[in-house]
């Protein structure tokens, strides 16, 4: 019992503290919207490509609003040495850093409703397989927390976690198919999309939306679970290598 009050409350405090920062607001809710605007612009063809762009629109909702948070929770924590002193808490370190964690997979999630609610306005989204969304939402939110993860332990201020960020949130954005098929890449550049976990979940989001996916929904969701996984395996490493060992 006690280790999940400890749970609770690191998350009740990280949603108080952190999730009105700025750079929750800029990157996390209006970059994925002025992205959006930008490709209704260029396109020209207004609702008509609303279930194209949408899968797009979530996928970039839930990466910058995750790792957006991640670097602000975990670094300035690590600046101002509270988070040594969280890891001397008597919780496992799994659980602790699932505490951190949660609140920004929770935003991520509610990140990706924003474009959905308003998508729902305009066009009509009855032929949605929720069923592969919902699960295809929270593995995209909880890879990309854990990559934000993996980013925070790795550097010291948060500018140099939302500059290293972008090293890899923008090619993601390319080469993830969120919004160019990867089909259209160069061939070169292909077994990198694949190397990268939104690469699943963008499929996933565009059979769920408009049908169009180049694997089973389930192979894509368990790829996806396996990234995750894999993130938080290497992200407890470094926390262990560098604060505890």
């Amino acid at each position: 019992m006690t280790r999940w009050v400890v749970f609770w409350n690191i998350v009740r405090k990280d949603m108080r503290t952190y999730y009105l920062k700025p750079p929750n607001i800029s990157w996390g809710l209006i970059f994925p919207l002025a992205w959006t605007g930008m490709f209704f612009i260029r396109s020209g063809s207004g609702l008509d490509s609303v279930p194209e762009v949408l899968p797009g629109v979530i996928g970039v909702s839930i990466l910058f609003g995750t790792t957006s948070l991640l670097a602000v929770t975990v670094t300035f924590e690590k600046k101002g040495r509270s988070f040594e002193r969280l890891l001397l808490a008597p919780v496992p370190l799994e659980l602790l850093m699932l505490a951190k964690t949660s609140g920004a997979i929770l935003f991520g999630m509610l990140n990706a409703g924003v474009p959905i609610a308003i998508a729902a306005f305009f066009v009509d989204l009855s032929g949605v397989n929720w069923a592969a969304l919902v699960p295809a939402v929270f593995l995209i939110a909880v890879s990309s927390t854990f990559l934000g993860l993996f980013i925070a332990v790795s550097v010291s201020e948060v500018f140099e976690a939302q500059t290293f960020s972008n090293f890899f949130r923008f090619p993601m954005l390319f080469l993830c198919g969120l919004f160019f098929p990867i089909e259209n890449l160069p061939f070169l550049l292909r077994p990198i999309s694949y190397a990268l976990p939104l690469t699943y979940g963008a499929d996933v989001l565009h059979g769920a939306i408009h049908g169009a996916h180049a694997m089973p929904f389930a192979l894509s969701l368990a790829l996806l679970a396996a990234f995750c996984a894999g993130l938080f395996a290497v992200s407890l490493r470094n926390i262990q290598r560098k604060w505890i060992a």
